[in-house]
């Protein structure tokens, strides 16, 4: 889920960076009236993701284009698959492809992390969430490629909810303390939630009106006794050195929700070409 009226402004510095004064070896090469068709297609097994802001991309650079989007992120797609097709004048089909090959390879290839991640922990009670770790500049982005992967959101930004970390709690002296001062001026609709690397912080947390107790880098054993101490009065987030090869038993420990920046860091890109479609 993002807005197009952002999308649009990323997409304007996008094309600056990439094209600069002009594209030297569409304009020299090609003429201006020339026309050309080109499908952009899937050289992997892929999750789709960003492949309206691809479209948006080329109509962005040239609104005379014919653009037909012929898959929905989301959807999983064969190699050999088709995600677009653009018809147009070839040289800004050939000035606008790199960007938007760029941003669809990127967020296809988080996609396709995240679902390796959300498959690992199929079968417990456990969601997987992001986190803000993100590329400055496409976090709204990102974080719509973790959803298509069937990943949840956490924050958005700052804004969306109160993290209690331990910077927060030794400025403020305790849990407790930190809570009652956020509580005291927080908007009502919006959540608590304080970070714990310990069992006896997990205690203090739940005596303070918090929402959910992230437990931060916590052991597996520690995790079950934090579970079982928490008992369902509010929600469990595990999260810190969260990889592939953890995941499982993280998510067997009862938490309700796994955190992790694997699936946006360490996603590599997805190979996706633009090739003649005449």
């Amino acid at each position: 889920m993002y807005d197009q009226f952002a999308v649009d402004r990323l997409i304007d510095t996008w094309l600056l960076e990439d094209i600069g004064y002009c594209d030297l070896t569409a304009q020299t090469m090609i003429d201006a009236g020339d026309v050309g068709a080109f499908v952009m297609n899937a050289r992997e097994p892929l999750i789709v993701a960003g492949i309206e802001v691809a479209a948006r991309i080329f109509a962005r650079y040239d609104p005379s284009l014919q653009i037909d989007v012929r898959v929905r992120d989301g959807e999983r797609i064969g190699r050999g698959g088709i995600l677009l097709a653009v018809r147009g004048s070839a040289r800004s089909i050939l000035t606008a492809e790199r960007t938007a090959l760029n941003i669809v390879q990127r967020m296809s290839g988080i996609a396709n992390e995240t679902a390796r991640y959300v498959e690992a922990i199929q079968g417990t009670k456990a969601r997987l969430l992001d986190s803000r770790k993100t590329t400055p500049g496409l976090r709204m982005l990102e974080k719509h490629a973790v959803s298509c992967g069937g990943g949840l959101n956490h924050r958005l930004g700052l804004d969306n909810g109160v993290m209690i970390k331990d910077n927060h709690i030794a400025v403020c002296g305790s849990i407790k303390s930190a809570v009652e001062r956020a509580r005291r001026q927080l908007p009502v609709l919006t959540k608590v939630e304080v970070e714990c690397d310990r069992l006896d912080q997990v205690a203090e947390a739940l005596e303070t009106e918090v929402d959910v107790i992230m437990l931060d880098n916590m052991s597996v054993a520690d995790m079950i006794t934090a579970v079982q101490m928490v008992a369902g009065k509010v929600k469990v987030e595990a999260s810190g050195g969260i990889r592939i090869d953890t995941i499982r038993a993280v998510a067997e420990t009862g938490v309700d929700y796994i955190s992790t920046s694997k699936i946006m860091q360490s996603a590599p890109a997805v190979d996706i070409g633009l090739d003649d479609g005449e």
